[in-house]
C-alpha cells in the first residue's frame, strides 16, 4: 500500500491542507495522534482539554507513550478526540483516504480501538486493520463490517537493522511478502538541524533513521525488488473503492 499520512494535532498541518486543496488527487491519510513522544517538541489535542482531561500528562500534553494512554484515557475522550482531528483535517480542506494511528495507541485496549471503527465507519472510511494470529483477530470480527478491508500483513522495521544493512533488509522483506496486501510502514525524512533538534535524544525514529528509511524506498535497489518481486503498489483510495 503507497500512501500518506498527516497527524493533525502536530505544527505544519496547514502545509499539508495547502498541499491536499492543490493535489486533490492525492493520497492522504490521518495518523490519529493520542502521544507526543518527542522531549522538547510537544503537541496536545485538537479537541478542548477540558473535554479530554484524561488524555493529557500533567504539562497538558499528550502522553510520550502508549503505556500511560491505556492506563488513563477514557475511551468516550478518545472518540472524542479523534473525531475532532477528522474534523480539523476537512474543515482545512484535507479530503482523508484513511485512517491509521500513532505508535498503535488506538489498537492498545479493545474500547479505544472500538472507538476507531465507530468514526471511520460514521465517515465512509478505510482504516488500518490487520489479520493477527492471535485473540485481536476475535476482537477485531466483532467490531468490523462485512464491508471493511483487513490487511493481509504489515511490515515495519525496528532498532534491531543495523545501519549499513538498512536498504538490504527493505530488499529482503519485499522478497519474503506473500501473495494480498501487505502495508509497508515507513518513517521518511532528512537527517538535518530541524528534524535533529525535533528527534534529539531519540535514536529510534530519529533524523538520520528517517533520513535511512527515504534512502531506502528511493532507492534503485527497493525499485529493483518491487519489479523483480512482481509487487505492485496500491492507494488507500483503491482500497476505499472496494469498500
Amino acid at each position: 500500500v503507497s500512501s500518506g499520512s498527516v497527524m493533525v494535532p502536530c505544527p505544519w498541518l496547514t502545509e499539508v491542507a495547502e498541499y491536499a486543496k492543490a493535489h486533490p488527487d492525492a493520497d492522504i491519510g490521518l495518523h490519529l495522534t493520542l502521544t507526543s513522544e518527542w522531549k522538547n517538541y510537544r503537541w496536545g489535542p485538537v479537541a478542548p482539554k477540558d473535554q479530554v482531561a484524561s488524555l493529557l500528562d500533567p504539562n497538558g500534553y499528550f502522553y510520550s507513550d502508549v503505556a500511560p494512554v491505556a492506563l488513563h484515557a477514557k475511551p468516550e475522550e478518545v472518540e472524542r478526540e479523534i473525531r475532532a482531528q477528522v474534523d480539523l483535517a476537512i474543515k482545512m480542506g484535507i479530503h482523508p483516504t484513511h485512517l491509521d494511528m500513532h505508535m498503535g495507541t488506538l489498537a492498545a485496549r479493545a474500547d479505544f480501538y472500538a472507538a476507531l471503527v465507530k468514526v471511520a465507519h460514521q465517515y465512509g472510511l478505510p482504516f488500518l486493520a490487520v489479520h493477527v494470529p492471535d485473540a485481536r483477530e476475535k476482537m477485531m470480527e466483532t467490531l468490523l463490517s462485512p464491508k471493511d478491508f483487513i490487511l493481509d500483513s504489515l511490515v515495519m522495521f525496528d532498532n534491531r537493522v543495523p545501519a549499513q544493512r538498512w536498504t538490504e533488509s527493505y530488499v529482503d522483506a519485499l522478497k519474503a511478502i506473500k501473495p494480498g496486501v501487505t502495508y509497508m510502514i515507513v518513517h521518511l525524512g532528512q537527517d538535518d538541524s530541524e528534524l535533529e533538534a525535533i528527534t534529539g535524544g531519540h535514536s529510534d525514529y530519529g533524523a538520520a533513521w528517517r533520513q535511512r528509511d527515504f534512502n531506502a524506498v528511493t532507492s534503485e535497489k527497493f525499485k529493483k525488488a518491487l519489479r523483480d518481486n512482481h509487487i505492485i503498489l496500491i492507494h488507500w483510495r483503491d482500497l476505499k473503492k472496494l469498500m
